[in-house]
């Protein structure tokens, strides 16, 4: 038999991590095998809630690595549809969990909810499940200073830039994964050369414009530097979005290869500057600002 963990986990954040560290104790304390059942697309896309202005923390590749580093032992991906939307909490238990995933226990968090009747209490929920013969084990919500951790709540301090407190809730430094693409190379020309990313996942949440201090993987290797999101008021008059990165101590072409930045700090937000000069200059404040700060943090050494 299994033992399982359902949702749709995104972001996989410290409140997730609570659940699946239970998850992975009890199988082993019981000799089982840990299961986490999950979903794609979420939920929003297919029953249209507001789906044109969802962002999503973690791929789906993203999402299983992330559960499968915790040690759980199995990750299935349920395709959520309108016709999957309507089961009842006792169909997906059964028809899901016991019927094909074998489950006879089941570990949820302090607001897990399974079926589509949105009026349901979570104790009759948990009240089909053990007469189906399903035990469940309910682990309490996880706080950071009297704040409840949710997708959401992460969600939100990203768009306002506030990627210390993001980070404290996820437990880990938020990325972006993505292609290194041409660029009008702008930074270049002011000796700021920088790699422009393409994302790989459009449905990842973007932080709010601005300059931040950034870790970055490419070609094998790991280094600092600083990342501009936002339109480039100063330099262009197009509104479009745009990830560029200005690797410390680096001046390869990397054109066409595969760019992961992860964000530390935030160091200012975009404004417009009164001319190109004033610009570099304030980009050479930028870089001594992320130089001492990855030195005081001992970030400087990363390869």
């Amino acid at each position: 038999m299994v033992i399982a963990a359902t949702g749709f986990f995104d972001g996989v954040h410290r409140g997730h991590l609570k659940v699946l560290k239970k998850l992975c104790n009890i199988a082993k304390d019981e000799g089982k095998k840990s299961n986490v059942i999950t979903f794609w697309p979420h939920p929003r896309n297919i029953l249209q809630q507001d789906a044109y202005a969802l962002r999503l923390l973690t791929s789906i590749n993203e999402k299983r690595e992330l559960i499968k580093a915790i040690g759980v032992n199995e990750v299935q991906i349920i395709n959520f549809t309108k016709e999957f939307s309507n089961l009842s909490t006792e169909s997906f238990l059964k028809e899901y969990l016991i019927d094909r995933y074998d489950i006879d226990e089941l570990v949820i968090g302090y607001d897990h909810r399974l079926g589509h009747n949105v009026n349901q209490t979570q104790n009759e929920m948990i009240a089909i499940a053990e007469r189906l013969g399903i035990t469940v084990h309910k682990v309490s919500e996880f706080l950071i200073d009297g704040n409840i951790i949710s997708s959401t709540k992460i969600r939100n301090l990203l768009c306002t830039g506030d990627i210390d407190a993001a980070n404290e809730f996820l437990g880990y430094r938020y990325g972006l994964n993505g292609v290194v693409v041409s660029g009008e190379k702008f930074g270049r020309k002011m000796g700021f050369p920088t790699a422009n990313m393409q994302l790989y996942d459009p449905l990842k949440v973007i932080p709010a414009k601005g300059v931040y201090a950034v870790v970055v993987e490419t070609v094998g290797k790991t280094y600092t530097g600083i990342c501009n999101i936002g339109i480039r008021p100063t330099i262009t008059l197009d509104n479009k979005i745009s990830i560029e990165t200005h690797i410390l101590d680096f001046d390869e072409d990397i054109y066409g290869l595969d760019i992961k930045i992860e964000f530390v700090a935030k160091i200012r937000d975009e404004r417009k500057f009164p001319s190109i000069d004033d610009l570099k200059e304030r980009l050479e404040q930028d870089k001594d600002w992320a130089v001492n700060f990855f030195k005081k943090y001992g970030l400087h050494k990363l390869r």
